[in-house]
């Protein structure tokens, strides 16, 4: 049980999370259950196999507050938002590589299925508060003037960063001009606007939430996606597959467990400054892409890295200014990536049936 005083006008509250069937979702559903509310999932239920959804996510989707169902359907979006005094948008199409390759699908469900939401929780009056979830995603590689400054405190720290992380990182800003590289930055920048079009035109309370990199257990890879960094270095590991460097390994994430995105995303619900504001959520600490690889490996002896190509989409990235998610909604993430990495490697190890039977086809093939 949640324990915190800022929370406990949620009890009793029906709060609407789209996609609250997924890992994510499922995450943010238990803590809206913790602190009293009452959660209502709508979910397709078809991102990966059923058995995902009971077995790992803790997700039954007998419960009369799972709904199975679309936003792009306006009747049955219109019916749940009914019920809701609050509501987290969280259905999209997540996966990076999967945009790139199905524009369109990422329009239908990213797009489409935003403003099906944006008008249904637009006409209702009941509705307190709209929370976007949004990526980090939509800054791109930032701004390469930012740490062109001439003074000496920017040239030195410049030169620290470069010589750690082979470049200079860029730290993302909320203010700052958004630069979407990818089809599924592009629609969740989109979805920003968008939110603030609709819902500011009729006074409706939003906040817009730009997740960085989410990961923790119990997250299990996709066939041909290159998201979600710690689980697929960390699943590879454990079959003695090689961790694959894409662009070398260079890419610099902030990478926030789960559990804190969930915290944090139930906050903006209530916290009086977020009202109508952008908020990055993330840790403020920028982590390579090597690094990750080099905690997962020192986890599982022997893992050889492979450097391959970059992939397209795939940004340079940057870490998280978190002056404003600290002074408007009180909060910062507890877990660390070392603590969140050792995590994974311990659940993976206890939970081996997550490992999917295409990938372990692979490791038989490759040690064949």
């Amino acid at each position: 049980m949640v324990h915190d005083t800022q929370l406990k006008e949620l009890a009793g509250r029906t709060v609407l999370v789209t996609g609250g069937a997924g890992l994510i979702g499922s995450r943010i559903t238990n803590y809206l259950r913790q602190v009293g509310a009452r959660p209502i999932a709508l979910c397709t239920l078809d991102a990966y196999p059923r058995n995902t959804y009971r077995e790992l996510f803790g997700v039954d989707p007998s419960d009369p507050d799972v709904i199975v169902g679309d936003v792009q359907n306006p009747a049955a979006v219109k019916r749940v938002v009914a019920e809701a005094d609050y509501v987290i948008h969280a259905a999209a199409l997540a996966d990076v590589a999967a945009c790139t390759r199905k524009p369109m699908a990422a329009i239908h469900n990213n797009v489409t299925g935003t403003q099906v939401l944006l008008d249904a929780v637009a006409a209702c009056e009941r509705i307190r508060r709209l929370v976007f979830v949004s990526s980090a995603s939509v800054y791109g590689n930032g701004n390469p003037d930012d740490w062109a400054r001439p003074c000496d405190e920017y040239r030195s720290m410049r030169a620290l960063l470069e010589a750690f992380y082979g470049r200079v990182p860029a730290q993302f800003h909320e203010q700052a001009p958004l630069r979407p590289m990818s089809v599924y930055a592009n629609t969740k920048a989109w979805g920003e606007t968008q939110a603030a079009l609709t819902l500011g035109a009729v006074g409706t309370s939003y906040t817009i939430v730009r997740y960085f990199s989410v990961y923790g257990d119990p997250q299990v890879v996709k066939q041909n996606s290159h998201s979600w960094v710690v689980a697929w270095f960390a699943t590879r590991a454990a079959l003695g597959l090689p961790l694959h460097l894409n662009g070398g390994g260079h890419q610099v994430r902030d990478l926030v467990h789960v559990d804190d995105i969930a915290a944090a995303t139930v906050r903006a619900l209530l916290a009086p400054r977020a009202h109508n504001e952008t908020i990055n959520i993330g840790t403020g600490t920028p982590t390579s892409i090597r690094k990750v690889a080099e905690l997962v490996a020192a986890r599982y002896p022997g893992s050889q890295l492979v450097e391959t190509p970059m992939p397209p989409g795939d940004p340079l990235g940057g870490y998280a200014a978190t002056h404003r998610m600290e002074s408007v909604l009180g909060w910062r993430p507890t877990i660390t990536v070392e603590k969140g990495v050792a995590r994974y490697a311990d659940w993976l190890s206890r939970t081996p049936a997550a490992i999917p039977g295409w990938l372990r086809s692979e490791s038989e093939a490759a040690s064949a």
